[in-house]
């Protein structure tokens, strides 16, 4: 298979192989669809197409519209079934090779040689039956199967492309006591870069000077927008608030956060398990032993079988390949995938390829994200507790009307709070790292923190619960009106209202659930007491979340991660299986094999649910592939000859490897009502 970068670019390169193998996708389908029509024509009522179209004159049509699916289209499964017969390893590969290449061989040879073929061999037309249609259909639904998984790994690759893309192509780099614009890959490490409040940080560095507040949702994957001083580190991409500052660059090229991020995704989806490697384990036994009996049947037949033995031989030979044709092993998994993904996506549960249905059954550790995951995703006045004669509408009417013209970090939460009812605001002013203040109706307010409260000289009364509220997960803000403390705001990212029953019940389904999180441990802890979560793993940065799954697969344990956000996204591309909340970034959807449209905890217990029923019918159907395949195989060989002077005809053949493909979609559509 081609290989592919290790790093990914900016550039939305084009992929070869996709293209290549699109292309021959559409080619086959082009002649399959014809060549489908024309060798089902006589089992429609009254033969419409032999009117104008004798039997006589069908095989070399078909042969025609044949030849490009099989001889170009599907030459990259032959060769790589060649690469697996070189090194010993038979695969899906090897099995596609295997039917469509008897089936079309034994169809060429019927076409220009039908001479050699006895007569038991042929329809009730005269003609030697040939199988075309098989063979080109084999290497059409193979070739879609591998345009499906390109594209797919494609879109992790766009996705990646555009979290590169969030990082500014220049910066204002400051030399010899001025600024210039100069293109990001320009700046080395010590340079000195002014970012201006809203702007977001073009790379990795330190603050040198000043105080401001950053939005790191997108690395962090926290809602609340976090403090930053001189000494602080800032990442590429994220957004800096209300003030000034200046950045040294301490980082440049590979060695940036979202770089790490990019290559970590990258390298855990090539680690990912083929999506055939139910089937090419199979076929590792499956395709030398049919091989086998096929030539045993051959130097039988020649050798003892009756005159003309080289005719019976082949045919013979050649029954036993066709009844053996992997279609019913081949539809075995991608139908149960199909109807299961299908009922899946009724329920809001997407699955993007078939290694997540088939590993989400095996899961026995399931780790979850705080924010976005079990929490809501974005920060909400939880509590507020006034003092004096001031009421709770009075107090978030007045703090949410400041805030509403300023860009205070927690401000957006007050403002939903206390709503946007017209107010005589002036008098605006930020106090970096403390708060905000102005003029509202006449009164002066002030908004801000602990560091606000002492500055102004104000003590917080006895009763007022700071402490408890901090340790339930809220972040605390003041109220001063007319210098005396008014009130205080707790404000929370609220925890989704079906978090604790879904855990509750995937803890009784046997998994151990753990938190991961980058919030701090006060918060994280108490968010983990709220849903039932005893094992929790907080202040881990985004690079780490990955290395935290990959303890767990150590231990070892078959792992899920579920989450949202950009710093999920390494952590989801190595887990077993990742889960993505339907309203997270698209790298973290692209990284993970599950998407919760709903972002609901609960989906996770029912995809687990159709994971079971989709995998059990997938071995039920290989079951059935084979009862036909052990009770073919034989007769197809001759084995009923001897005793009743009967040989199995290649036509049968096809028909009893027809009806094997028709049961196991049968039994495939039986998802669509499994209750989940």
């Amino acid at each position: 298979m081609a290989l592919e970068k290790r790093t990914v670019e900016l550039e939305d390169g084009a992929n070869p192989e996709l293209a290549d193998m699109s292309r021959r996708f559409w080619v086959s389908a082009f002649f399959s669809l014809p060549l489908f029509v024309l060798s089902m024509a006589e089992m429609l009522p009254r033969d419409p197409i032999g009117a104008f179209l004798p039997h006589g004159s069908r095989n070399p049509i078909e042969l025609a519209l044949a030849a490009p699916v099989v001889l170009w289209a599907g030459a990259p499964f032959f060769v790589r079934a060649w690469a697996s017969v070189l090194h010993k390893s038979p695969n899906m590969f090897t099995l596609v090779a295997l039917g469509s290449g008897a089936a079309f061989s034994y169809s060429l040879f019927g076409t220009f040689a039908p001479g050699w073929f006895p007569q038991a061999f042929r329809g009730h037309h005269g003609e030697v039956g040939v199988y075309f249609e098989a063979a080109a259909v084999i290497v059409t639904l193979v070739l879609l199967g591998q345009v499906l998984e390109l594209r797919a790994r494609s879109k992790t690759s766009g996705a990646l492309r555009e979290l590169l893309g969030l990082v500014p192509k220049t910066a204002r780099r400051v030399s010899n006591g001025s600024d210039e614009d100069v293109s990001v890959d320009a700046l080395r490490i010590g340079d000195q870069v002014r970012i201006r409040p809203g702007e977001r940080v073009p790379i990795d560095g330190k603050v040198l000077g000043g105080i401001t507040t950053c939005d790191e949702s997108m690395i962090t994957g926290e809602a609340i927008p976090v403090e930053k001083r001189t000494g602080d580190r800032m990442t590429g991409g994220t957004i800096n608030g209300a003030g000034p500052i200046l950045l040294e660059v301490d980082r440049t090229g590979d060695g940036t956060t979202l770089a790490q991020i990019a290559r970590m995704v990258g390298e855990a989806q090539r680690s990912r398990a083929p999506i055939q490697k139910l089937a090419d384990t199979v076929s590792a036994i499956f395709v030398p032993v049919v091989m086998g009996i096929s030539l045993v049947t051959f130097g039988v037949w020649l050798a003892l079988g009756p005159e003309p033995r080289l005719p019976h031989a082949l045919v013979s030979a050649v029954a036993v390949l066709i009844i053996a044709c992997p279609c019913a092993l081949g539809l075995a998994t991608p139908m149960s995938i199909m109807v299961g993904t299908g009922r899946g996506a009724a329920a809001g549960i997407l699955f993007k390829n078939a290694d997540a249905l088939d590993q989400l059954e095996k899961v026995d550790t399931l780790v979850l994200d705080k924010t976005g995951t079990i929490t809501e995703g974005h920060p909400e006045v939880v509590t507020v507790k006034t003092f004096g004669s001031w009421n709770r509408t009075e107090l978030l009417a007045l703090a949410a009307a400041l805030e509403a013209q300023s860009e205070h970090a927690l401000g957006a939460a007050i403002v939903r709070a206390g709503g946007k009812e017209p107010q005589s605001v002036s008098d605006v002013q930020s106090i970096g790292g403390q708060g905000v203040t102005g003029s509202v109706n006449g009164k002066r307010v002030q908004i801000g923190n602990a560091k606000l409260l002492a500055h102004l000289g104000v003590e917080l009364p006895n009763g007022s619960d700071v402490d408890q509220l901090r340790g339930e997960g809220q972040t605390v803000v003041f109220v001063v009106i007319d210098g005396a403390l008014a009130g205080i705001v707790g404000i929370a990212d609220s925890v989704k209202a079906t978090s604790a029953e879904a855990i509750a019940k995937l803890r009784a389904a046997g998994l151990r659930i753990v938190m991961l999180t980058g919030d701090n441990a006060i918060t994280a802890n108490a968010v983990a007491r709220r849903v039932g979560i005893e094992e929790v793993h907080a202040d881990v940065p985004p690079t780490g979340k990955a290395d935290v799954v990959k303890s767990l697969q150590a231990e070892p344990r078959t792992v899920a991660m579920a989450g949202d956000g950009v710093n999920d996204a390494p952590a989801l591309a190595q887990a077993d299986v990742g889960i993505a909340m339907g309203a997270g970034t698209d790298v973290a959807i692209e990284s993970a094999g599950v998407t919760l449209m709903k972002g609901d905890l609960r989906g996770i217990l029912r995809a687990r649910h159709l994971s079971i029923a989709t995998m059990s019918n997938v071995r039920q159907n290989l079951a059935l592939s084979f009862v036909y395949n052990v009770l073919g195989v034989p007769l197809a060989a001759g084995l009923l000859y001897p005793v009743f002077g009967l040989v199995l005809s290649p036509m049968i053949a096809a028909a009893a490897m027809s009806l094997s493909s028709v049961s196991v979609i049968l039994n495939a559509l039986r998802l669509r009502t499994a209750r989940i």
